[in-house]
């Protein structure tokens, strides 16, 4: 299979290094805007800075769209026009008309379109969504990830919020598994944000939190701050509450974003429930790259095996319509209601 990957940033490039590796899989090219250091795996690919050439050039079968948000809606359609399935990093576009415009271009050109939420593929995840759902709802969703960047984190950080805010770019992640936990559809959602830096584009916020209201009752509240000023204390919790006890993630990353393992590290499943507490051992999670390279299989299978990636679609779009949603609310300082969402 021929693959195109397009933006080589920290997820472009692993999953780049996750087709390096698998044995169905042929880079055709990279893309990239500007110069970039790559790893001795990677040197030996052709190497583009416009993407339109790029796709004319290689003909992929599969683009990965890696690149800043705000173009990942074009750079997945183009990919399709050209007669390629697309995976795109979460979030799937900066707007949820864009979103549904990607996923009605999927099923008009019968493309595959996954969308990079790598909790999904991991197995300590997995099991924390499970263990929720056997307690049985409604539920209440208490997540959070707050990010202490500095440096070069920083500096991407900054240039991530020239469109994105920290609860649409990680939240996405987030409310997609309050989503599978629940099944329930979103009702209204209400935020509140402040702009901690002067180094932020003007109207721009790097600490966001929000709640959100579902149609079982189910209620959920999630936080994300990036940047310098952020506290360590508390920045990874996660818990899920409903009438018969509880699920917690008991060890998680400190809150430096730098440490890209731990964003997705569980460590150990704490299950509270009315007789008592079992603590479950989560050993030999997968690192980051792992969670790529089986993001990245799970794609190929995809195509190989036509797939029905509708519900996958739907997801995407429902859990970055409820971010959005919260960031407009953030914005104009009044709750959404939520009767559109797909």
């Amino acid at each position: 299979m021929k693959i195109l990957i397009a933006g080589l940033g920290n997820m472009g490039r692993s999953h780049a290094l996750a087709h390096h590796h698998h044995p169905d899989a042929q880079i055709v090219g990279l893309v990239n805007r500007s110069p970039i250091d790559l790893p001795d795996a990677l040197q030996s690919y052709p190497l583009f800075t416009d993407f339109a050439e790029a796709l004319a050039q290689t003909q992929p079968d599969l683009v990965v769209v890696a690149t800043y948000s705000d173009s990942h809606a074009d750079y997945a359609i183009a990919a399709m026009e050209a007669g390629a399935h697309v995976f795109v990093e979460k979030p799937l576009a900066t707007t949820v008309a864009d979103a549904r415009r990607v996923v009605a271009a999927a099923k008009r050109m019968n493309r595959k379109l996954g969308v990079g939420y790598i909790l999904r593929h991991h197995p300590s995840w997995q099991r924390l969504i499970a263990e929720a759902r056997g307690l049985g709802g409604p539920y209440v969703f208490r997540l959070n990830l707050n990010q202490q960047s500095t440096g070069p984190t920083w500096d991407t950080h900054k240039a991530l919020m020239q469109t994105t805010s920290p609860i649409v770019d990680c939240g996405v992640h987030y409310v997609d598994v309050m989503c599978q936990i629940t099944d329930a559809q979103p009702v209204r959602v209400n935020g509140m944000g402040l702009r901690l830096s002067d180094e932020l584009p003007e109207g721009m916020y790097n600490y966001g939190q929000f709640q959100v209201v579902f149609d079982d009752g189910s209620v959920g509240w999630y936080e994300a701050g990036w940047g310098p000023m952020m506290s360590e204390t508390a920045s990874f919790v996660k818990d899920i509450v409903s009438p018969n006890g509880a699920v917690s993630i008991t060890d998680g990353n400190t809150g430096r974003s730098d440490d890209v393992e731990g964003h997705t590290k569980v460590g150990a499943i704490k299950v509270h429930q009315l007789t008592g507490d079992t603590l479950i051992d989560m050993p030999d999670e997968p690192g980051h790259q792992a969670l790529c390279d089986a993001e990245q299989a799970w794609m190929m299978g995809a195509i190989a095996t036509d797939a029905n990636l509708a519900r996958h679609m739907s997801d995407a779009v429902q859990s970055l319509a409820i971010c959005l949603a919260a960031d407009h609310s953030i914005r104009t300082g009044y709750p959404v209601a939520l009767k559109d969402t797909p």
